[in-house]
Protein backbone atom coordinates (compact mmCIF):
# COMPACT_ATOMS: atom_id res chain seq x y z
CA UNK A 1 0.00 0.00 0.00
CA UNK A 2 1.52 3.56 -1.19
CA UNK A 3 2.07 6.26 1.54
CA UNK A 4 -0.73 8.51 0.12
CA UNK A 5 -3.45 5.02 0.63
CA UNK A 6 -1.89 4.59 4.28
CA UNK A 7 -2.15 8.25 5.03
CA UNK A 8 -5.89 8.20 3.61
CA UNK A 9 -6.85 5.46 5.83
CA UNK A 10 -4.96 6.23 9.08
CA UNK A 11 -7.40 10.01 9.34
CA UNK A 12 -10.12 7.87 10.09
CA UNK A 13 -8.82 5.27 12.33
CA UNK A 14 -7.29 8.65 14.15
CA UNK A 15 -10.35 9.79 14.53
CA UNK A 16 -11.76 7.12 16.02
CA UNK A 17 -9.18 6.51 18.01
CA UNK A 18 -9.41 10.16 20.02
CA UNK A 19 -13.26 9.46 20.06
CA UNK A 20 -12.58 6.01 21.63
CA UNK A 21 -10.14 7.99 24.51
CA UNK A 22 -12.49 10.69 25.19
CA UNK A 23 -15.44 8.13 25.47
CA UNK A 24 -13.26 6.11 27.41
CA UNK A 25 -12.43 9.14 29.87
CA UNK A 26 -16.13 9.88 29.97
CA UNK A 27 -16.65 6.67 31.58
CA UNK A 28 -14.36 6.36 33.77
CA UNK A 29 -15.60 9.96 35.23
CA UNK A 30 -18.57 8.78 35.28
CA UNK A 31 -17.66 5.60 37.03
CA UNK A 32 -15.92 8.13 40.00
CA UNK A 33 -18.68 10.25 40.09
CA UNK A 34 -16.44 13.19 38.55
CA UNK A 35 -15.92 15.55 35.35
CA UNK A 36 -13.76 14.18 32.58
CA UNK A 37 -11.48 16.81 33.31
CA UNK A 38 -11.01 16.68 36.84
CA UNK A 39 -9.91 12.73 36.13
CA UNK A 40 -7.60 13.76 33.91
CA UNK A 41 -6.25 16.70 36.47
CA UNK A 42 -5.57 13.68 39.05
CA UNK A 43 -4.13 11.40 36.60
CA UNK A 44 -1.65 14.47 35.43
CA UNK A 45 -1.08 15.35 38.98
CA UNK A 46 -0.07 11.90 39.90
CA UNK A 47 2.56 11.70 37.23
CA UNK A 48 4.20 15.00 38.55
CA UNK A 49 6.70 14.36 41.12
CA UNK A 50 5.07 16.01 44.50
CA UNK A 51 2.47 18.79 44.94
CA UNK A 52 2.40 21.64 42.43
CA UNK A 53 1.18 24.73 41.79
CA UNK A 54 -2.31 26.29 40.11
CA UNK A 55 -0.18 27.88 37.73
CA UNK A 56 1.49 24.34 36.62
CA UNK A 57 -2.02 22.75 36.86
CA UNK A 58 -2.99 25.79 34.09
CA UNK A 59 0.44 24.09 31.85
CA UNK A 60 -0.58 20.17 32.72
CA UNK A 61 -4.34 20.77 31.31
CA UNK A 62 -4.03 23.64 28.64
CA UNK A 63 -6.75 25.41 30.44
CA UNK A 64 -6.59 29.65 31.68
CA UNK A 65 -5.16 30.03 34.78
CA UNK A 66 -8.58 31.30 36.24
CA UNK A 67 -10.37 27.77 34.72
CA UNK A 68 -7.65 26.03 36.69
CA UNK A 69 -8.41 27.44 39.73
CA UNK A 70 -11.60 26.80 39.28
CA UNK A 71 -11.12 23.27 38.58
CA UNK A 72 -8.39 23.05 41.83
CA UNK A 73 -11.64 24.72 43.20
CA UNK A 74 -13.95 21.86 42.63
CA UNK A 75 -11.08 18.98 43.25
CA UNK A 76 -10.77 20.69 46.75
CA UNK A 77 -14.82 20.67 47.65
CA UNK A 78 -14.69 16.81 46.54
CA UNK A 79 -12.07 16.10 49.06
CA UNK A 80 -9.49 15.06 46.29
CA UNK A 81 -6.88 17.70 46.79
CA UNK A 82 -5.41 19.89 49.46
CA UNK A 83 -4.14 23.44 49.16
CA UNK A 84 -0.83 23.53 51.23
CA UNK A 85 1.50 26.86 51.73
CA UNK A 86 4.58 25.88 50.28
CA UNK A 87 7.68 25.39 52.72
CA UNK A 88 10.32 27.17 50.67
CA UNK A 89 8.03 30.42 49.77
CA UNK A 90 5.36 30.76 51.71
CA UNK A 91 3.51 33.33 49.23
CA UNK A 92 3.22 29.68 46.63
CA UNK A 93 0.03 27.80 47.42
CA UNK A 94 0.86 23.72 46.01
CA UNK A 95 -2.26 21.61 45.39
CA UNK A 96 -1.80 17.72 46.35
CA UNK A 97 -3.34 14.82 45.93
CA UNK A 98 -4.95 13.43 48.93
CA UNK A 99 -3.55 9.89 49.58
CA UNK A 100 -7.20 8.37 50.02
CA UNK A 101 -8.09 9.75 46.70
CA UNK A 102 -4.73 8.98 44.98
CA UNK A 103 -6.39 4.88 46.54
CA UNK A 104 -9.55 5.23 44.95
CA UNK A 105 -8.44 6.61 41.45
CA UNK A 106 -5.34 3.97 41.27
CA UNK A 107 -7.95 0.90 42.32
CA UNK A 108 -9.55 1.89 39.42
CA UNK A 109 -6.70 1.82 37.19
CA UNK A 110 -5.44 -1.44 38.60
CA UNK A 111 -8.31 -2.78 37.59
CA UNK A 112 -8.01 -1.46 33.68
CA UNK A 113 -4.59 -2.39 33.71
CA UNK A 114 -4.68 -6.00 32.94
CA UNK A 115 -6.56 -5.35 29.49
CA UNK A 116 -3.57 -2.62 29.42
CA UNK A 117 -1.00 -5.26 29.62
CA UNK A 118 -3.03 -7.35 27.30
CA UNK A 119 -3.51 -5.08 24.57
CA UNK A 120 0.73 -4.72 23.90
CA UNK A 121 1.57 -8.63 25.39
CA UNK A 122 2.32 -9.61 21.91
CA UNK A 123 4.19 -6.21 20.75
CA UNK A 124 7.65 -6.87 20.00
CA UNK A 125 10.05 -4.59 21.59
CA UNK A 126 10.71 -2.95 18.52
CA UNK A 127 6.90 -2.43 17.92
CA UNK A 128 6.52 -1.02 21.51
CA UNK A 129 9.22 1.28 21.53
CA UNK A 130 7.62 2.57 17.90
CA UNK A 131 4.72 3.01 19.96
CA UNK A 132 5.96 5.29 22.79
CA UNK A 133 7.78 7.23 20.19
CA UNK A 134 4.25 7.81 18.70
CA UNK A 135 2.25 8.70 22.01
CA UNK A 136 5.25 10.65 23.04
CA UNK A 137 4.83 12.51 19.67
CA UNK A 138 0.89 12.90 20.08
CA UNK A 139 1.34 14.11 23.22
CA UNK A 140 3.44 17.12 21.69
CA UNK A 141 1.05 17.75 18.87
CA UNK A 142 -2.14 17.90 21.50
CA UNK A 143 0.04 20.45 23.70
CA UNK A 144 0.77 22.73 20.20
CA UNK A 145 -3.15 22.27 19.05
CA UNK A 146 -4.07 23.22 22.40
CA UNK A 147 -2.27 26.33 22.24
CA UNK A 148 -2.79 27.02 18.57
CA UNK A 149 -6.70 26.77 19.31
CA UNK A 150 -6.47 29.35 22.43
CA UNK A 151 -5.04 31.67 20.22
CA UNK A 152 -7.67 31.37 17.27
CA UNK A 153 -10.58 33.17 17.26
CA UNK A 154 -13.86 31.25 17.77
CA UNK A 155 -14.93 31.61 14.42
CA UNK A 156 -11.44 29.74 13.05
CA UNK A 157 -9.75 32.58 11.93
CA UNK A 158 -6.25 33.56 12.93
CA UNK A 159 -7.15 37.10 14.05
CA UNK A 160 -8.86 40.34 12.52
Amino acid sequence: MSRDELMARLWPVSRRYLASYVLFNQAVADHLGMHPTDVQCLNLLTLEDGPVTTGRIAELTGLTSGSATRLVDRLEKAGLVTRQRDEADRRRVLVAVRPEALERFGAVWRELSTDWVAAFAEDTEVELDFLLRHMNRTVELSHRQIARLAAMDPNGSNGP
